[in-house]
């Protein structure tokens, strides 16, 4: 199987690198907003939020999931910065793709699984989004 990799054109001031940042997971509309428009100010190129937070302990704060979703499509519309997240499932990247969400992430735990990552290279077979790994 030949690899092909395309060269991001990720946008930049080109005074600095291009800065990914933004809270581990995104709890709230207004923490989303307010923390997305900070980041902005000091020169933020893409915005990033866990939307689904696989824990390890059951009984924590797995993340709102869809509900987060519109949220992180109001940071791009009112900052005109990029937005990224976590997709764990072939249905996260279904949801992230419903809501122009334009960065999406492997964390490491799911990329130490073959068969999870297998199931997203199918769900986005065909997309042009960039996919960063976190490993």
């Amino acid at each position: 199987m030949e690899l092909e990799l395309k060269k991001l054109n990720l946008p930049s001031d080109n005074e600095r690198p291009f800065v990914i940042a933004g809270p581990c997971s995104a709890e709230s509309e207004e923490q989303v907003l307010t923390t997305a428009q900070q980041l902005k100010e000091l020169g933020c190129h893409n915005f990033r939020a866990g939307v689904w937070k696989p824990r390890t302990k059951p009984g924590g704060f797995e993340g709102h999931g869809e509900k987060a979703l519109p949220w992180m499509r109001q940071v791009k519309m009112e900052t005109g910065m990029l937005v990224s997240t976590e997709v764990a499932t072939p249905e996260h990247v279904e949801l992230c793709m419903k809501y122009d969400i334009d960065i999406f992430w492997i964390g490491a735990r799911t990329s130490a699984n073959p068969f999870a990552v297998k199931a997203l290279a199918d769900a986005l077979k065909g997309s042009d989004v960039p996919v960063f790994v976190k490993n």
